[in-house]
């Protein structure tokens, strides 16, 4: 994240000073220096207005001016939310005065009487550091929309898939690493007999007897080794001797840390369907 020679030179500025004097040096040390857009203002109480409008890159703020002085301005600019770097750099002829100023909020000082090299050095600095806090503020922006975008779409993505998945199998289900059912969507508790009095807590099921233990335990072993499987077919035998055959597709699921949290997968009742 690089800042151009163009970006400083076309950076805003905006002085503060009550002294004609001052506004003038500066503003010919900048126009002799490349700075193509500077502004100027003899009216402290004037310059929080100004900078809501223009937002400028850069304010060289006198501290000493009648009426209201830099500390003060620099008070006002802090209300301003939509800045959350203050870009300014105070001009001062009291030594006693840096320190509170950076205290206050300012980023660099320039001391009176000027020393052309140190003032084009300082602004050239500041106005770099400022532009750099602003590519990465647009593009933290950006990011953080591309995440919302993406997070959307996942959840459309997966609404969708969940709506495919109830037109094209009897059921749709997940379990946590426990065994537990978690979310089901479709008649799976009662085609498999299982009973689960309270779902949204958790608690784990009651199943009914007749299952084909050989397939129970191939099941079994494919999910002990948290392998994907596809149309497995198990059946049982009910109580009074018919039998019911179902076939089921799942995957393991794992978190951003690749820790198993469990399964989800669809299924579908073969008795009677050709």
């Amino acid at each position: 994240m690089m800042i151009s020679a163009p970006d400083i030179l076309n950076a805003s500025i905006l002085i503060v000073d009550d002294q004609k004097s001052n506004v003038s040096l500066l503003e010919q040390l900048l126009s002799e220096a490349g700075y193509t857009c500077v502004a100027s203002s003899m009216n402290p109480q004037e310059v929080c207005a100004l900078h809501r409008k223009n937002r400028y890159d850069l304010i060289l703020l006198d501290l000493q001016m009648p009426g209201m002085d830099g500390f003060q301005v620099m008070e006002g600019l802090k209300t301003n939310d939509a800045d959350s770097y203050l870009p300014v750099l105070v001009i001062t002829a009291q030594p006693g005065h840096k320190l509170r100023a950076l205290q206050a909020g300012a980023k660099d000082f320039i001391s009176k009487p000027f020393d052309l090299v140190e003032v084009k050095t300082r602004i050239h600095n500041m106005l770099e550091v400022r532009l750099l806090y602003s590519k990465l503020e647009k593009y933290n922006s950006v990011l953080e929309q591309t995440v919302q975008e993406r997070t959307a779409e996942l959840r459309e993505s997966e609404a969708r898939y969940r709506s495919l998945t109830e037109l094209a199998s009897d059921w749709y289900w997940e379990q946590d690493e426990t065994g537990t059912f978690t979310k089901v969507s479709g008649p799976v508790l009662e085609m498999l007999g299982i009973q689960v009095d309270a779902l949204a807590e958790g608690a784990s099921g009651t199943e009914v007897a007749g299952w084909n233990e050989e397939e129970r335990k191939a099941m079994r072993a494919t999910i002990a080794a948290r392998q994907p499987f596809l149309d497995f077919v198990f059946s049982r035998v009910n109580a009074d001797g018919s039998q019911q055959k179902f076939q089921v597709s799942g995957e393991p699921m794992f978190n951003r840390a690749s820790r198993f949290i469990g399964y989800r997968g669809i299924g579908v009742e073969l008795t009677g369907k050709n």
